[in-house]
């Protein structure tokens, strides 16, 4: 199975992670791969610009830099958090030609607005689960056959970025010691900041979650969402947030109890929302596979294909 997908349409270049998970030494070793055998067939032809859409990592951008940067004038990279309604924004990387510089912004408008676009926040009281629960369903979307594009950011400031899951399998403490130095307060000033970048957001499945209590600064930031993940420890803890949700107006799709000390997932719904409960949500294990998640990546699937 692939670790990474690539296809030129026109001249935009459609990038994404495959559907298994892999190491970035193996991710960049099959992307310049790839590349090459893109380059050499003329799939990839070159010429004065190519856009980059999709999900790169750091290792990725490089390899991509250095193949198309061989081959064009200029790189343009899409930037999901600068876009607008029915519009893709791409940021100049590398150019070498007059009339583009690096840091241009350029405007794309999208084809079919036949997709809806979905904004989940996943919300509930601190020490749910909620970060372990957001990681999982990223790789549970990842792995369902042509499922839409997706996007996941953190919308706290507990530097719980998408890197630190995936860090706590392999050094638990390497990945405490950076979440304590990335860790900032939760100031108005970050809300607004956040928000704006949610609003921006048009992938067609973006998730994020939020800080674990109700306050102004999680109000302010879920607002820009359209649909709500409860995910609570017991009964007493839904009314609280199905009434901010109904404040919002926002569609709540699932109900999850997290049951760390369980054994299994109990899925009891799958519609009209996601109800049940799914279990041991512990930071730096892949629960991806576990049946809640993966009934909850099928609904938002579902959701945004009109199923």
């Amino acid at each position: 199975m692939t670790t990474y997908r690539i296809e030129l349409e026109g001249d935009i270049l459609k990038v994404g992670f495959g559907s298994t998970q892999a190491t970035g030494d193996r991710i960049v070793c099959d992307v310049a791969k790839k590349l090459d055998e893109m380059i050499a067939t003329g799939e990839i032809p070159g010429g004065s610009l190519i856009k980059i859409n999709g999900r790169i990592s750091v290792l990725v951008s490089q390899v991509l830099g250095d193949k198309l940067g061989k081959l064009y004038d200029v790189i343009a990279i899409f930037d999901p958090k600068i876009g607008d309604k029915g519009l893709d924004r791409y940021v100049v990387t590398i150019s070498r030609h007059p009339d583009y510089r690096v840091g241009n912004t350029l405007d794309v408008v999208r084809e079919s607005q036949a997709q809806t676009n979905l904004k989940i926040v996943l919300c509930g009281f601190a020490n749910t689960g909620k970060t372990c629960l957001r990681d999982g369903l990223k790789q549970a979307l990842l792995q369902i056959p042509d499922a839409p594009e997706s996007y996941f950011i953190s919308g706290c400031p507990d530097g719980d970025g998408s890197w630190y899951s995936e860090t706590a399998r392999r050094d638990p403490d390497l990945a405490a010691q950076l979440k304590a130095q990335y860790k900032a307060g939760f100031t108005p000033e970050f809300a607004k900041l956040k928000a704006q970048e949610v609003r921006g957001i048009n992938t067609p499945i973006f998730v994020f979650d939020i800080g674990g209590k109700i306050s102004d600064e999680n109000r302010l930031i879920m607002a820009e969402a359209s649909h709500a993940v409860i995910l609570v420890k017991d009964e007493s803890e839904i009314a609280p947030w199905e009434k901010l949700c109904a404040e919002l107006k926002l569609q709540v799709i699932a109900i999850i109890f997290s049951d760390f000390h369980g054994n299994n997932d109990v899925v009891e719904t799958e519609l009209p929302i996601v109800c049940g409960s799914v279990h041991r949500l512990k930071r730096g294990e892949d629960v991806s596979q576990r049946p809640m998640v993966q009934a909850l990546a099928r609904l938002l699937v579902g959701f945004c294909k009109g199923e």
